[in-house]
């Protein structure tokens, strides 16, 4: 496919309006990543050019004949790298809603919108609390093993793991707690009942001697410099691939297959799912009902008889 050429462009009312969107998002907090790659790229990178070549010059000569172009357009030509998949092509799209919305919000224009593409439901594969024995005993270090039980037995994310410390071990009310640092600078406190004793001896002597990062994990071999670096994110994906392979598991293994498996085994035990939202850093329940609608009209009739259960007793 022919990509097509940028264009040099002469800012006007529409720039304007979506830098006075990204400064809203910089004002509400939001991390600089999200800014620049969530929402300055499809507006700067993908909506502006579009406006141009329509001649939008002001918001109020938007609609949704014109946005429906704009869908269709990335959806048969792709983008100036090339062709784009639907779930980029959904993303693009559902970040530039945002900002109609806010727009609209603020008189700039009525109430219009691009059609999001519909993407195909995705079947998410999980692994059993067997397996995730098994990668655990395939462990040769304290480390991969707390890894794997902290991935699989509080659903945090792998960049949440990789940023965890010394210090983030918390009790309140003789109950114990993980400090995570979540997405969007949002932090929360992650129940660990069973885990705390592992960490915290771990973080006591389970790290190399003369240590001088306070990450809880950290690299098994020594840098040129002489210490140790914190675990990256993509050491984490090696660790977890390198387990499954040594424990015979024959499916695709990384570590948010350790994060669906927690929710999942937590639906269906019978959690609530606003309580799994807050475990797992969710701000709402649709990702929950969007990802997790895998689970099985058994899986309910179980749910439902155990709380039923828990009732007569």
């Amino acid at each position: 496919m022919k990509r097509r050429a940028r264009v040099t462009r002469t800012p006007g009312a529409m720039d304007r309006l979506v830098e006075d969107y990204l400064a809203w998002c910089r004002a509400r907090g939001l991390s600089p990543k999200t800014i620049n790659d969530g929402y300055g790229y499809p507006l700067r990178g993908v909506f502006l050019p579009f406006c141009d070549r329509e001649g939008i010059a002001r918001a109020d000569q938007l609609s949704n004949r014109v946005l429906d172009r704009l869908t269709s357009e990335l959806l048969e030509k792709g983008g100036i790298r090339g062709v784009l998949s639907k779930h980029t092509v959904h993303s693009y799209v559902r970040s530039i809603n945002h900002f109609l919305s806010w727009a609209g919000k603020e008189g700039e224009l009525g109430q219009v919108k691009a059609q999001t593409p519909k993407l195909p439901k995705k079947i998410i594969d999980v692994l059993s609390r067997e397996e995730i024995d098994q990668l655990e005993s395939a462990a040769l270090n304290d480390r991969d093993r707390l890894i794997v039980r902290l991935l699989a037995d509080t659903g945090i994310r792998r960049g949440e793991l990789v940023g965890l410390r010394v210090s983030d071990l918390v009790e309140r009310d003789r109950n114990y707690y993980l400090h995570v640092r979540g997405k969007g600078a949002r932090d929360r406190l992650v129940p660990i009942p069973r885990l705390h004793r592992q960490f915290e001896r771990f973080a006591q002597r389970g790290r190399p001697g003369g240590i001088r990062t306070d990450r809880i994990f950290v690299s098994l071999r020594r840098r040129e410099a002489g210490d140790y670096a914190p675990l990256t994110p993509s050491g984490v994906d090696q660790v977890i691939s390198t387990l499954a392979q040594v424990a015979g598991i024959n499916k695709r293994v990384y570590p948010h297959v350790l994060r669906h498996s927690y929710a999942t085994y937590a639906l269906t035990r019978g959690m609530n799912p606003i309580q799994l939202a807050q475990i797992l850093g969710h701000s709402s329940l649709a990702m929950i009902q969007n990802v997790y609608s895998h689970l099985s009209p058994r899986d309910a009739y179980e749910a439902m008889a155990n709380v039923l259960i828990t009732d007569q007793n």
